[in-house]
């Protein structure tokens, strides 16, 4: 039996699974694994990628396509197939460094945790015009040490028992939205899970064309602040809502001034202060649900 069920789904993303799949037959010192993936676009897109993994792969690969898309539909069809005792996850546009799955699965032994995650240095082409601006809004950084840490991350680049999903376990009402593996991680945060960070278990996000505009950078500046105050309402802890609400109505008004006032004499500084002021708006805007994923996406495409 393999002891870890490697999970990639993906969306009209062949070469960038490709490339993510590789990283993951050419993984080093890892335990017995299998590689799963789900396309999960409706014309079935990366059919010719899966062909291809399937002559390349000397491990157990096995695939297949969930036409409904959304990111809970692919996840959900994904644990579906698999077998391991423990599940990995890559998204289709990051790449797993040689060790990843190694240091994953060592983190995992030596501090007893549930769910282990991994830092995520994003990277995008050398001539994209304020690169550092978009490398630093999708890169994931966790504590400065190995070990158990309080809080969870997103799921891209984790791992977990296979025993902890029960069937379906990703909420389909966040299929657009993302925030599915948030819903999960709280609940078991509440029941008392444990997690930890491996800061050796890195991957690479190479980020898209479509990712690199000011819109959708502040877009997702805007989600991701809005997800405390998520987590507060969903907790029912209304004192912390209100905390954060009052932080964002603080902070937004503030660094949209500051960015206005730099714009002209610093623009890498204005987008940073943009950037913190569509958090600070997210924190107090929580309840607008933003969609990156599923429909909208075949939606804009069409």
């Amino acid at each position: 039996m393999n002891k870890v069920s490697v999970l990639i789904p993906t969306f009209r993303r062949p070469d960038a699974f490709l490339r993510a799949a590789r990283s993951v037959l050419a993984q080093q010192n890892a335990p017995t694994f299998e590689l799963i993936a789900i396309d999960n676009a409706p014309d079935h897109s990366a059919r010719d990628a899966l062909a291809q993994i399937s002559s390349e792969a000397q491990i157990s690969f096995r695939y297949a396509h969930e036409a409904r898309p959304g990111v809970s539909h692919a996840r959900n069809a994904a644990l579906a197939l698999a077998k391991g005792e423990l599940i990995a996850w890559l998204d289709d546009d990051e790449e797993a460094t040689p060790h990843w799955l190694a240091s994953l699965v060592a983190a995992r032994r030596e501090t007893g945790a549930q769910s282990v995650f991994g830092p995520v240095r994003a990277r995008a082409a050398a001539d994209t015009p304020n690169a550092g601006f978009f490398e630093s809004l999708y890169t994931r950084e966790g504590p400065a040490e190995f070990g158990l840490c309080p809080d969870y991350f997103g799921i891209g680049n984790s791992l977990q028992p296979r025993t902890m999903f029960e069937d379906a376990p990703f909420d389909v009402s966040a299929n657009e939205s993302g925030g599915e593996d948030d819903k999960l991680f709280t609940s078991w945060a509440e029941a008392g899970a444990t997690f930890a960070w491996a800061p050796q278990a890195l991957v690479i996000e190479h980020l898209g064309t479509e990712r690199l505009n000011l819109a959708h950078g502040l877009k997702r500046a805007f989600a991701y602040g809005q997800g405390p105050s998520e987590t507060a309402w969903t907790q029912r802890k209304y004192a912390t809502l209100a905390r954060h609400m009052s932080i964002g109505a603080l902070q937004a008004p503030a660094c949209a001034l500051a960015s206005a006032l730099v714009a002209t004499t610093s623009p890498p500084r204005a987008m940073a202060l943009a950037d913190r002021a569509a958090r600070g708006a997210g924190k107090v805007f929580w309840f607008f649900t933003q969609r990156f994923y599923g429909e909208r996406l075949v939606r804009n495409a069409a």
